[in-house]
């Protein structure tokens, strides 16, 4: 039997991106008991998964900040100039399409977040098979 350390150093290494393979070979664990561990604990998992790719997005280089900075700064000023456009113009249809594609580069660059919890409840063991995924 494995100790809670083991399944707990087990689950940072799976947020972490690490596959099982890899897992199995650092804890001296086999993939079995992995995949079990995975299934127990995959609301856990799943929420600092989460909780992860948030905490990479605040702390990514100032380029990071910088480029989602200059994305609504331009999109800032290309739909303060399309509310002074007459819409009838050939290139209000350029800044239309500019405007979409600087809000589809800001919200890929923000990224999703989600988490997930048991619908009726959250067992003791943490193991659930209907799940509901919460978005912001």
């Amino acid at each position: 039997m494995h100790d809670e350390k083991t399944v707990q150093r087990f689950i940072d290494l799976r947020v972490q991106g690490w596959v099982y393979t890899r897992i199995a070979a650092e804890l001296n664990v086999t993939k079995t008991t992995l995949i079990a561990w995975s299934h127990k604990h995959h609301h856990t998992i799943a929420n600092l998964s989460a909780i992860e790719r948030e905490n990479r997005l605040h702390t990514q280089l100032a380029s990071g900040e910088a480029r989602m900075q200059l994305l609504g700064d331009q999109l800032r000023a290309a739909e303060a100039e399309l509310a002074r456009r007459d819409l009838a113009t050939l290139s209000t249809g350029r800044l239309l399409t500019h405007v979409a594609s600087l809000q589809r580069q800001l919200q890929k660059e923000a990224g999703p977040m989600q988490f997930v919890s048991a619908v009726d409840r959250l067992p003791e063991d943490e193991y659930a098979d209907r799940i509901q995924i919460w978005q912001p």
